[in-house]
């Protein structure tokens, strides 16, 4: 399910940047509950929202959905 794999990556890379879902729900505009949302997979970003993340993440899109392709189950 992409929903999932898409917020294993966020999770991921937001924990490596140190960074709670509060500060990272902060710094991007979104709400916590909207964040946690979208790392347990219940919910699809907007592709405005996935550039605010990658954004934040110092992460590029591409970079981003290589972590992505990389977590999908073949």
């Amino acid at each position: 399910m992409i929903e999932k794999n898409f917020g294993q990556v966020l999770k991921k890379l937001r924990i490596e940047k140190e960074l709670s879902q509060e500060e990272f729900a902060l710094a991007i505009g979104l709400h916590r509950t909207y964040v946690s949302q979208l790392e347990r997979g219940l919910k699809s970003p907007s592709l405005r929202t996935i550039v605010k993340i990658c954004n934040e993440l110092d992460v590029t899109l591409v970079q981003f959905m290589k972590q992505l392709e990389q977590n999908e189950p073949r």
